[in-house]
Parts: C-alpha cells; sequence; structure tokens
C-alpha cells in the first residue's frame, strides 16, 4: 500500500497516515494494539501522538483498510485488511494471536448456516487455546 492507496479511500495522504500504514505493512507481529504502533512510533523517532494514532486507526477501519479485532484477552487489536479471510486462534496465557485458515471448516460453517435456512453474509471464528502440557 502507498499513498496512492490512502486516495483510492477518499483520504487525504499526510504523514501520520503515511507512517502507521507503513507501520502495519511492515511489522511482525501482524496483529497490533494502537499502543504498540503508537511505542514503535516513538521509537522510530516520530512525533505522533497517540490520540493521533487512535483516530487514523479509525479512519483506516472506516475506509476498509484495516480490521479491528475485540478478542476477550484484552485490548483491541489492528490488522491490515489483505482481502482473504482467515480466522483466529489466541493464546490465553500469552495473548499471542495466530492466523489460520481451513477449508473444512469453512465448508461445515456453509453447510450448518443452510441447514437452518441461512447463508453466511459474514463471520468470524476465534479460538481461545493454551499450549498443551
Amino acid at each position: 500500500m502507498e499513498s496512492q492507496d490512502l486516495r483510492n479511500v477518499g483520504l487525504k495522504v499526510t504523514h501520520p497516515r503515511l507512517r502507521i500504514l507503513e507501520l502495519l505493512e511492515q511489522s511482525k507481529p501482524r496483529h497490533m494494539t494502537a499502543e504498540d504502533i503508537y511505542r514503535m512510533l516513538l521509537e522510530k523517532g516520530e512525533d505522533i501522538g497517540l490520540a493521533t494514532v487512535y483516530r487514523v486507526l479509525t479512519q483506516f477501519e472506516s475506509a476498509g483498510l484495516v480490521l479491528k479485532h475485540n478478542f476477550e484477552a484484552g485490548q483491541s487489536v489492528y490488522e491490515l485488511d489483505r482481502g482473504h479471510h482467515h480466522d483466529h486462534m489466541v493464546d490465553i496465557d500469552s495473548g499471542k494471536i495466530i492466523e489460520f485458515e481451513s477449508s473444512e471448516i469453512e465448508e461445515l460453517q456453509r453447510k450448518i448456516a443452510a441447514k437452518h435456512g441461512y447463508e453466511i453474509e459474514e463471520h468470524s471464528l476465534v479460538l481461545y487455546v493454551r499450549k498443551k502440557k
């Protein structure tokens, strides 16, 4: 993504928007809180306040550039919307977020919805997991 992507979704190109977009593209892990993004900006010497980070993330979410997840384990996390569906596992001890894809799970969900006379418009699957001992 780049400045043209911001223009394409109707957002003016600003320094904070560009820096936050770059961080979301390049960062590992892919799921970050607003505070994570703020800390990374500070480490890079950027003078962008936490309120601005929240405002930009809200604008990105409204424009369809990022997805916001509210996992039960804590704070909201953000990731770039890369246009493909995936589900999540959250390690309840460490807070680590693991992405996964399963065509079998997707098909089973479609079958269950159809059995009840529905079709899935949108869904989110989150598994809360703990390492086996």
